[in-house]
């Protein structure tokens, strides 16, 4: 099984280059952005990247204020500018997915717009586009809150690149069960996060059984790196390698036996 270290919470506090050289240290298979990469000199982030050797899972649009704005009425020329600067990005990095962040609206209409620029995404670059379903508790005013949702903009899109980022935290909060609910939606699946329950600290932290669930999201085909986006426990640096003895146990249990 591959890690991927979310830039976005992992080493809070250091600059994001460092944080990328971090997760080589710490043993890491791969990186994932927030939207940190288009603030970066291009350059900059590319040496960092051809230094550490990790590969991009994926990154982000700007975040901004409103948690993105693709299903916000009335931005979609910011929303479309901003799909644009990440898919730019992608490119210049080799990111596998760029992850489209709908933002906070109650608009009747925002599922419509929200497509709509999902559909402007995915004309303008071969790679997969993702959207994620953020729970209540964590962002009460995003859009997409449920996985449900999230299946029917993908039904109404209906593009083989479209796909969901199934985020453990997310999803059993807002749903429980998050094993059944992930093989349902199994083949919809592009990317997947994880994090405790409900702390959203290190995955060995909490009520959910990474030990159990990672190897049946694995049955149920899943093949991608699961991305590590959690708090760490102790806030600092420091704190994040501190916190780690989770993946050495989970990739110790699981060396072949002799």
């Amino acid at each position: 099984m591959r890690f991927s270290a979310n830039t976005g919470f992992l080493w809070p506090g250091l600059p994001f280059l460092d944080r990328i050289r971090r997760a080589a240290a710490a043993g890491f298979d791969a990186v994932e952005f927030h939207d940190e990469a288009q603030r970066t000199d291009p350059a900059d982030l590319r040496a960092a990247l051809a230094e550490t050797g990790l590969p991009v899972i994926g990154l982000n649009v700007r975040m901004g204020t409103t948690a993105g704005c693709a299903a916000i009425p009335g931005q979609q020329a910011q929303a479309r500018r901003d799909i644009d600067e990440a898919i730019a990005m992608a490119d210049l990095c080799d990111a596998a997915a760029i992850h489209v962040l709908s933002g906070n609206t109650d608009a009747p209409e925002a599922a419509g717009v929200l497509a709509e620029n999902l559909r402007h995404a995915l004309a303008a670059t071969g790679r997969v586009v993702l959207i994620e379903p953020i729970c209540r508790a964590a962002n009460p005013a995003y859009f997409l809150h449920d996985l449900d949702q999230a299946l029917a903009i993908l039904a109404e899109v209906a593009h083989p690149r479209l796909k969901i980022l199934f985020d453990c935290y997310h999803i059993e909060t807002q749903h429980g069960d998050c094993l059944a609910r992930f093989r349902a939606a199994a083949g919809q699946v592009g990317h997947v996060q994880i994090a405790s329950i409900p702390t959203r600290e290190e995955p060995d932290r909490g009520t959910l059984d990474y030990a159990t669930l990672l190897p049946a999201m694995r049955a149920a085909g899943y093949a991608g790196a699961f991305g590590c986006e959690y708090r760490p426990h102790a806030q600092t640096g420091a704190g994040t390698e501190a916190g780690l003895g989770w993946m050495r146990a989970f990739r110790q249990e699981r060396r072949p036996r002799p």
